[in-house]
């Protein structure tokens, strides 16, 4: 009897190493994507900052030269 429950305790230790293994796995899948997901937030972000800051030195610029018109006239 005793043979008969050391063989049930190794199969559920198995199981259970089996599980967590598979646990593991998927944390791992999961931190993978939310580190990518991060990533291309952060690099929109970065990039619509560019787009902005461009916009921004354009609008400076027409900003200027209608100053310049107006000391003109």
């Amino acid at each position: 009897m005793l043979r008969d429950i050391r063989t049930v305790i190794e199969a559920l230790s198995r199981n259970v190493d089996q599980n967590q293994a598979e646990t593991n796995r998927r944390f791992d899948d999961v931190t993978d994507r939310i580190e990518k997901i991060r990533k291309l937030a952060f690099g929109e972000s970065v990039l619509g900052r560019y787009a902005a800051g461009e916009v921004e030195e354009r609008l400076d610029a027409i900003e200027q030269r209608l100053s310049d018109l107006e000391t003109r006239g």
